[in-house]
């Protein structure tokens, strides 16, 4: 009986605590914005002991928007760890001959760096860079002519390039870029518009960067002298080379910029080969040209192989930036590690066996239909997430993931928290992953009580009617709560 009265008496401050964080968050939840709308929220101790703090609907399925990349990171970072890095052979598929001639054709094996040809990530090059680098490597090789092809091995995936669930409005814009074995630049590029300053006029385009070869764009985007953002959207499927574009940008007296999807990634880069050889000096019989089916490469000349940046790298701009193409590449490296097909189904199976594993979601706590969180049929409960953080927080790699996430006064990721600076209260204790579509906000991550003890979050709500930013200011209230136990200390 003495020890059950001395466990109890150390147990009610903590139950006492834990009954004011959910009245309190309860509370916050009686909000106009919220009606209507559907919330489930999470809170516990990520230590080891995974104390709840609160819950509300924990296990109800929600759209997470972008907070599912905190699972698709997670799986790469234990999966591969956070040094590994991704590469990219270029092969000749036999020797020059005593003049420099190779009687054959060159392949680029894509095997799904994401990042090859961009400066997005830390130690990246530009994708002229990169090309440049093939092409010295060839001619390093002795080769003075190439009299066949440029190949772009795509076999590496198969399936659909964009997640079949992704709306079509966002299909041709750089957030929802085609994936590819042989990903370049981004798989993007930039449209340049005219200067514009009269409102309701056509904003036509005066030209792209890079150049897409046989792209042809019709601009039906006008200027809005009342809206300072940009609203244009670009319509065009992968392999398309036909693209439209429409909305508003601002007006403007100097042009104005947006981004939209490579239509082939890996065409673009064997076309980006065959301009840099030339540029060396080195001539080419043949074309660029993508190949479905994987070639033998064990008797060819491997000439050149890139390496990308780290994988911690790689993750930082996955969370903190909520770059989706680069989520999607991971699911579907993760795919390739099983042996499989990089394809989005076999990629999911991967991300569902590593949930399984850890015990991190329950049946039916993680349906699933891309590795980003770009498709409104997502569903995850908040409980998901939360197990997933705990999770991370007691692995190896966790210095990684936990500083990938961003901060309430770092400028990726949607600026969720950006009144959370006003008065400035320990920033440095909390990192959180934002999503938001059409209908729903969502964020996820850490924070620390007055102990140092380290917390792990979700909130989500869905079927929102409007963009009203007061949601975000309950998020932000229900995170300086948690800042702030234990209560009386």
């Amino acid at each position: 009986m003495k020890h059950f009265l001395s466990l109890a008496f150390l147990l009610f401050p903590f139950c006492a605590q834990a009954a004011s964080v959910q009245d309190y968050v309860r509370a916050r939840l009686n909000n106009p914005v919220l009606n209507g709308a559907w919330w489930g929220g999470l809170a516990a101790y990520a230590d080891g002991t995974r104390q709840e703090i609160f819950s509300v609907s924990p296990d109800m399925r929600l759209a997470p928007a972008s907070t599912l990349k905190l699972l698709t990171s997670a799986a790469a970072l234990e999966t591969f760890g956070p040094h590994h890095r991704f590469q990219t052979r270029l092969y000749a598929d036999r020797q020059p001959d005593a003049q420099g001639v190779l009687k054959g054709s060159l392949y680029l094996r894509g095997d799904g760096d994401p990042t090859l040809g961009s400066k997005r990530v830390t130690g990246g090059e530009t994708w002229q860079a990169v090309a440049q680098k093939w092409a010295k490597a060839v001619k390093q090789a002795g080769i003075t002519r190439v009299e066949g092809n440029i190949y772009a091995d795509v076999s590496a995936f198969e399936g659909p390039s964009i997640p079949p669930k992704v709306n079509w409005e966002n299909i041709g814009n750089y957030y929802a870029a085609p994936a590819s074995p042989l990903c370049f630049n981004d798989n993007s590029f930039k449209i340049h518009f005219k200067p514009q300053p009269f409102s309701g006029k056509p904003a036509e385009v005066a030209s792209t960067d890079p150049q897409v070869p046989e792209l042809e764009l019709k601009s039906f985007v006008t200027a809005d002298g009342k809206n300072k953002r940009d609203n244009s959207y670009a319509y065009g499927a992968p392999h398309q080379y036909q693209m439209e574009i429409y909305g508003t940008i601002p007006t403007n007296f100097t042009g104005f910029t947006i981004q939209a999807a490579l239509p082939d990634p890996a065409l673009f880069a064997a076309g980006a080969l065959h301009n840099a050889l030339r540029e060396e000096g080195i001539a080419v019989g043949g074309r660029a040209q993508t190949l479905q089916t994987e070639p033998d490469y064990a008797p060819m000349n491997l000439l050149h192989t890139y390496s990308s940046p780290e994988l911690k790298d790689i993750v930082l701009i996955v969370n903190k930036r909520s770059f989706n193409l680069y989520a999607e590449m991971l699911l579907r490296q993760l795919a390739l590690h099983a042996g499989q097909k990089g394809s989005v189904q076999n990629g999911l199976a991967e991300l569902e066996k590593f949930l399984t594993k850890n015990k991190l979601a329950d049946r039916g706590g993680a349906v699933l239909y891309d590795g980003s969180g770009l498709s409104r049929d997502n569903m995850l409960t908040p409980r998901t997430l939360v197990n997933t953080l705990a999770f991370m927080a007691q692995s190896p790699n966790f210095k990684y993931y936990y500083e990938s996430l961003a901060t309430p006064d770092d400028r990726g990721d949607l600026l969720l928290l950006r009144y959370f600076l006003k008065p400035k209260h320990r920033v440095q204790d909390v990192r959180v992953k934002g999503g938001t579509i059409d209908g729903v906000k969502a964020v996820a991550g850490y924070t620390h009580d007055k102990d140092g003890r380290i917390i792990a979050f979700a909130f989500m709500a869905n079927n929102l009617a409007s963009k009203d930013e007061a949601l975000f200011r309950i998020h932000e209230d229900i995170i300086k709560r948690l800042l702030s136990l234990p209560e009386g200390n």
